[in-house]
């Protein structure tokens, strides 16, 4: 059942939310030869506007959380895992789930850029930590409307938040694990900072607004 549910988070982060809503809502046969060329949050925005960006970055979103809350939570109710392993498989299962949406075994391993999948994997992991974060994600995006620079600096300011014990689970590593997520969302947008610094990345538009 532990492998099981470690499968599930992959398959369920590999579900094509970016790509499903421009086929069905906007006879748009594949987003990914549009705007950056990613089945993301942030390239919906661009390509189809802010309402179908928010409802892409929502789901996607509970992409990671429900892998990382829901399903060890059902490991740990029906007494797969013992609790103090719980973290782990939290942990495990939203890793997976984020890779399930970089490399998604239902769009042929071409996906986004996890910001969104990250975003609900730290929910399910460290809640109080996810408040700041989103608040400094929207500062940054009302003043720049970059979605890109505010991501990184959401997932930059999660990494620093737990060297901090009030904003972390008890287990110390959870430090390391903010560090490597903050990378990969660098590392994941290291077009977006090319296109930052040439000045040509697209900003999203104005809310009701295409």
């Amino acid at each position: 059942m532990p492998v099981l549910a470690l499968a599930l988070a992959y398959l369920l982060g590999s579900i094509p939310t970016a790509l499903w809503v421009g086929r069905r809502f906007f006879n748009l046969p594949d987003i990914r030869n549009h705007g950056s060329g990613n089945a993301g949050a942030t390239n919906t925005f661009r390509v189809l506007g802010p309402k179908a960006g928010t409802f892409v970055l929502l789901v996607d979103a509970f992409k990671g959380f429900a892998a990382a809350y829901f399903l060890p939570n059902l490991l740990l109710a029906y007494g797969f895992i013992p609790p103090q392993n719980l973290l782990y498989f939290r942990l495990g299962c939203g890793v997976l789930a984020i890779v399930g949406h970089i490399y998604p075994v239902f769009a042929q391993f071409r996906g986004g850029k996890g910001v969104a999948t990250v975003l609900g994997m730290m929910l399910g992991v460290a809640p109080a930590a996810v408040g700041v974060c989103l608040l400094v994600f929207i500062v940054m995006l009302a003043a720049f409307r970059y979605v890109s620079l505010a991501s990184m600096t959401a997932g930059l300011c999660f990494a620093l938040l737990q060297l901090l014990p009030a904003f972390r689970p008890a287990q110390g590593f959870m430090v390391g694990v903010g560090f490597v997520l903050a990378a990969l969302l660098v590392y994941t947008h290291r077009a977006n900072i090319g296109r930052l610094r040439a000045g040509t990345e697209g900003r999203v538009p104005l809310w009701g607004k295409r």
